[in-house]
């Protein structure tokens, strides 16, 4: 099963790519992690969840640990697309700071390009859902993998895959 997960990790590789994004300018980066790489994952998680005492990283992790692979999706080096729509909070494109680290991520960003981050993240995982791969969005993956420098990006999803008898993402306790 795990050859199969890994062929839709690819798939969902390609509909996040080609996913449409705004003015046509691509700040998606993906990256899939396999094998040694998703225990350094759930490690990270577990770790970080006890530093900051945030619920729930120890239960993800064991989810990543239980995985065939997790997609990591991020958005990356994004620019304001210069619309001056208000959408990021400030009245002009041009007002918008550098984002800054934040405790998990970077910001802020442009609205846009957080939109194409989750246009990206809702193709890949539809395509898990017709190949009928056991998938859900986490966010806490992409703290993780952020930390560990897994992928480049100023927000980073987790899309951890599984095919099994039960849905280990949400029949859990």
């Amino acid at each position: 099963m795990k050859d199969a997960v890994l062929m839709a990790a690819q798939l969902m590789a390609i509909s996040a790519r080609t996913a449409p994004k705004a003015g046509g300018k691509d700040n998606i980066k993906i990256r899939i992690v396999e094998g040694e790489g998703l225990k350094k994952i759930a490690s990270e998680m577990r770790a970080y969840g006890e530093k900051t005492g945030k619920i729930n990283f120890d239960r993800d992790g064991k989810n990543v640990e239980e995985s065939d692979a997790v997609m990591l999706i991020s958005i990356s080096d994004a620019k304001p697309m210069g619309l001056n729509c208000g959408a990021c909070g400030y009245p002009a494109c041009s007002e918008l700071p550098e984002p800054k680290e934040g405790p998990e991520f970077k910001g802020p960003l442009c609205a846009w390009k957080l939109i194409d981050l989750g246009i990206a993240v809702g193709s890949a995982v539809k395509t898990a859902s017709i190949l009928n791969v056991d998938n859900r969005i986490m966010y806490r993956i992409g703290v993780a993998a952020r930390t560990l420098g897994l992928i480049e990006g100023e927000v980073v999803i987790g899309i951890p895959l599984s095919a099994s008898g039960k849905n280990i993402y949400f029949d859990r306790k």
